[in-house]
């Protein structure tokens, strides 16, 4: 998966009136603990903002694969924050989870530096990243432990695992089993009232993550009276939900036009 997002990055035309305003910026002092900044160009701040959070099974990914997102998303209006955070086997869970919402209060504290609100942010993420951002807003020890959870206006997850246990597969194996509460480490199972609105997107032909995990959270979500807009993609498979920002896979499903107008909605 990894080649195929690279060459897409390579490939992709740099999206008209977007433009990276920083590179490898710190919030912590780890060599992963680092971010990229995408904005527009052709509009004036400040801006909503959208902080990402990319895939990768918690043990692969790096922030520049995902240039081709923060540029689709800022050339529509967006301040557009792509973290990296340590992977397994570097750390284990939960560290993961504290790198992300250590991020995002990096974000609050920074992005208006760089035209972004901070009162209208949006977490984002595809497949593991979906389930960092599911986490670190529902996770009592996490953004609500660190007083930030109100500071989140929406949630955006694609193609998401938010709830797989019992374990059952070599990687969600490797990284939650020897959690000593498993069922914690799952969003469906975290879920209060109270939640910002959470859009989920996930294509019908996915065999990774299946369509089931974000079922099961909107059906979470609705029955503890939050706002959730579920939207599922014919023959869209794992990574489609991710390569709709780009400017091949967009014309094979309406994610793209589905989550824009979900932001504009909340933000």
């Amino acid at each position: 998966m990894y080649a195929l997002l690279a060459l897409v990055n390579f490939l992709s035309l740099k999206a008209r009136g977007s433009r990276r305003v920083a590179h490898a910026l710190h919030y912590g002092p780890q060599v992963r603990q680092t971010v990229d900044i995408y904005t527009p160009t052709e509009s004036v701040g400040p801006w909503p903002v959208i902080y990402f959070l990319y895939g990768g099974s918690w043990m692969l990914g790096e922030r520049g694969y995902y240039e081709f997102v923060g540029r689709c998303l800022a050339s529509l209006g967006y301040v557009v924050v792509v973290a990296d955070y340590r992977l397994v086997p570097e750390v284990e869970y939960p560290d993961f989870l504290k790198d992300s919402a250590e991020g995002f209060r990096w974000v609050l504290e920074h992005v208006a530096e760089y035209g972004g609100d901070p009162s209208r942010i949006a977490l984002m993420g595809h497949s593991a990243g979906a389930y960092n951002a599911a986490m670190i807003v529902m996770a009592e020890t996490l953004l609500p432990a660190m007083g930030l959870a109100g500071r989140v206006r929406a949630v955006i997850g694609l193609s998401g695992p938010y709830d797989f246990y019992p374990f059952d597969v070599d990687v969600s194996i490797r990284t939650f089993a020897a959690v000593a509460e498993p069922k914690l480490t799952q969003p469906v199972n975290l879920v209060r009232p109270g939640l910002p609105p959470t859009f989920l997107g996930h294509g019908t032909a996915d065999p990774l993550v299946y369509p089931r995990n974000s079922e099961a959270l909107a059906a979470r979500l609705r029955a503890t009276g939050n706002t959730v807009t579920e939207k599922y993609y014919p023959d869209v498979a794992h990574a489609g939900t991710l390569l709709a920002f780009g400017a091949w896979g967009r014309k094979d499903s309406p994610v793209l036009t589905d989550v824009v107008a979900f932001l504009r909605e909340t933000l």
